[in-house]
C-alpha cells in the first residue's frame, strides 16, 4: 500500500489529537526552521509517547533534538506512566537551536523534565554511566548511525529499549546505486543491529522507518 498523503490525513483524524502546545510547536518548527519537516509530528510523536507509557522508562537519552517536539512527546509520556520525577537527557549539537528549544521546553507543561545538553553526543556520551538509561532515541546524523549504535548500547540498561528513526531512509537502504555517506550510514547501523544476538528489533514502517530495539537482559 501507498502511504500517500490522504492515508496520513486520514490516520491524524483517527488517533489521538495533538495538544495544543505541540501544534503550536510543529508550526514553528516549519515557519522558522530550514528543515522543518524533520519534526516528528502528529503520528510519530502520538506514537512515542505511547511507547514510554507503556514501557514505562525513569531515564529517557535522545540523540538530535531538533525543536523538541519528540522530547515534549517522551516527557509526556513518563508523566501519564507516573514517572514524574522522570528525566529525558536530550543532546542537541546545534548551539544556535539553543534559544528556541529552551523556549519550546518552557512553553511545555513536561518541559521541567527535560535536561537540554549542547554538543556532539559522539564526544558527550563516553563521559556518561554505563548502563543509566531505560529508553534510548537516536535521530541524530545518520552518517554515524553505527558509531551511535555501540555508545548506546553501553549506556542502555538491560531489558532497557532503543528507538531509532529515519532507518529506512525515504527508501534509499534498497537503493544500491545510493552511495553517500548518509545512506551508507544508515545501512550500516541495520546491518549491525540485525546481526547482533544480543538484541531484538523489529523496524516499524512508519514515516521514515523506525527501528524498536530491545536490549536483552543478562542471566
Amino acid at each position: 500500500m501507498e502511504y500517500t498523503d490522504e492515508i496520513y490525513d486520514y490516520i491524524e483524524r483517527h488517533i489521538d489529537a495533538v495538544p495544543a502546545e505541540l501544534a503550536r510547536l510543529e508550526r514553528q518548527s516549519y515557519l522558522r526552521m530550514v528543515h522543518g519537516r524533520m519534526c516528528s509530528g502528529h503520528h510519530q510523536g502520538r506514537l512515542l509517547k505511547m511507547l514510554v507509557e507503556m514501557i514505562r522508562p525513569k531515564r529517557i537519552l535522545e540523540l538530535g533534538t531538533f525543536t523538541g517536539y519528540a522530547t515534549l512527546c517522551m516527557a509526556e509520556g513518563m508523566a501519564a506512566a507516573g514517572s514524574a520525577d522522570g528525566r529525558v537527557d536530550t543532546i542537541e549539537i546545534f548551539d544556535e537551536n539553543e534559544d528556541f528549544l529552551r523556549e519550546a521546553f518552557a512553553g511545555s507543561p513536561y518541559g521541567g523534565m527535560v535536561n537540554l545538553i549542547i554538543g556532539d553526543a559522539l564526544e558527550v556520551m563516553p563521559g556518561m554511566a554505563p548502563e543509566c538509561y531505560d529508553l534510548i532515541f537516536i535521530d541524530a546524523d545518520k552518517r554515524v548511525y553505527p558509531e551511535y549504535y555501540a555508545e548506546c548500547k553501553r549506556l542502555l540498561a538491560p531489558g532497557g529499549y532503543m528507538i531509532a528513526d529515519n532507518t529506512l531512509w525515504d527508501g534509499h537502504v534498497v537503493n544500491p546505486e545510493r552511495r553517500d555517506k548518509q545512506t551508507m550510514g544508515v545501512k550500516r547501523f541495520n546491518d549491525i543491529v540485525a546481526a547482533d544476538p544480543e538484541v531484538e528489533k523489529v523496524i516499524i514502517p512508519l514515516r521514515d522507518g523506525l527501528t524498536l530495539i530491545r536490549k536483552r537482559p543478562t542471566d
